[in-house]
């Protein structure tokens, strides 16, 4: 579809989704993004937009001189990584249940992390001390490697010509959401920012000690969450080969959807913020999953500069957590995953495919972003 542009009050809003499908809350902090005074051209909006804390999912935001951490969100570098193996269906056993316990026991899930640390990372580490705030360096290195909880999960999928999968959601766990809050609360402090409209939206400028500080914090963390991933896929790349010793590994695709980039756009060098958003350069390959229940798709980005060379990052939720406890039950969510190996008890309704954004109307509305080159169905989910 084309997208809609509405009026901001110093940029426009460029939507890739439906503006009567956006809610007034999510409309609200667009139009509040579309007063700072460092936009650059417009405020892009992807089709899996909804209300987020701080700045609004699913927006990319290109600001001159200036970054605001609420508009990269707090799970810094949260993001996906997926691997085709060689597998084909027909190799995997008819009930999968053994292979999730595997998969679980390998990978930490919800708030547990290893006893000791999996793996170390010695760039990474040497520059631990330099973080601004003090953080237990214990406890960020036995959390490399490990899941979380809310939307982040571990699948093994089907392709579309019945090849296996691995694919993965997770970001800068517990050490990144430290992080944010620190800096955030700093911006909010900074005397520019005291006519902005939202105080949330608070910014560094370029030149500052507090955007040095925030940008070097920003990279260690992003880089921790490309990292945990990378981990993460080790582990489960081991189990596998366990089960299947004469299993292959094609080249992972892997990509940051809450981050910041120094990019050019429109004549300009930017520092750009994608919250819930993945650079869709053309040719550049990208994720954008769906729920426990629908399956995912694997892309090519098509570089439209309009939306800064970016696409949504998933399907996006139509309704909060606490709304899907209200509304669904166990017995919903077993339903709406029959055939997929997962938990299925109410610790996770709040994560029934019910809750999110139908991603194939997602896809559809961003056929201008990206192409589709294969859609993946999950056979087994992990989930904290």
């Amino acid at each position: 579809m084309s997208p809609t542009t509405l009026p901001g009050a110093r940029v426009d809003i460029r939507l890739w989704a439906r503006p009567d499908e956006v809610e007034g809350e999510a409309l609200r902090q667009l139009q509040n993004i579309a007063t700072l005074p460092w936009a650059v051209k417009h405020v892009a909006v992807m089709p899996d937009v909804h209300f987020g804390k701080g700045a609004t999912v699913g927006s990319v935001i290109a600001l001159k001189d200036a970054v605001s951490p609420a508009a990269v969100g707090v799970d810094i570098g949260c993001g996906m990584t997926a691997v085709r193996t060689s597998l084909v269906a027909e190799d995997l056993p008819a009930d999968l249940s053994r292979l999730r316990s595997l998969i679980e026991a390998a990978v930490p899930v919800g708030f547990g992390q290893h006893r000791a640390p999996v793996v170390f990372h010695d760039r990474l580490w040497r520059s631990f001390g330099d973080l601004t705030p003090t953080l237990s360096e214990e406890k960020a290195l036995n959390q490399m490697g490990t899941l979380g909880g809310g939307n982040h999960f571990l699948e093994v999928c089907l392709d579309t010509g019945g090849r296996v999968w691995v694919m993965l959601h997770s970001g800068s766990r517990g050490i990144g959401n430290q992080l944010a809050q620190h800096h955030i609360a700093i911006a909010k402090t900074l005397a520019h920012n005291d006519a902005l409209v939202d105080p949330d939206l608070a910014v560094f400028l370029a030149g500052t000690p507090e955007m040095t500080a925030y940008r070097h914090d920003l990279y260690w963390a992003q880089e921790y969450a490309r990292l945990n991933r990378a981990t993460m896929l080790d582990l489960v790349t081991k189990v596998l080969l366990g089960q299947f010793p004469r299993i292959r590994f094609d080249e992972p695709i892997s990509a940051h959807h809450n981050y910041v980039s120094e990019e050019r756009h429109f004549g300009e060098d930017v520092l750009v913020t994608r919250k819930g958003a993945i650079s869709a350069r053309r040719g550049e390959l990208g994720i954008i999953p769906g729920s426990m229940g629908t399956g995912s798709y694997i892309v090519r980005g098509l570089g439209n500069p309009d939306s800064f060379h970016s696409a949504s990052h998933g399907a996006g939720r139509r309704m909060s957590r606490n709304k899907a406890r209200k509304l669904f039950t166990a017995e919903d969510l077993a339903a709406q995953t029959l055939g997929v190996e997962c938990r299925k008890d109410s610790g996770v309704v709040d994560e029934i495919p019910a809750a999110y954004k139908d991603l194939d109307s997602v896809i559809e509305q961003q056929a201008d972003l990206v192409e589709v080159v294969t859609k993946l169905k999950q056979v087994l989910c992990v989930k904290g």
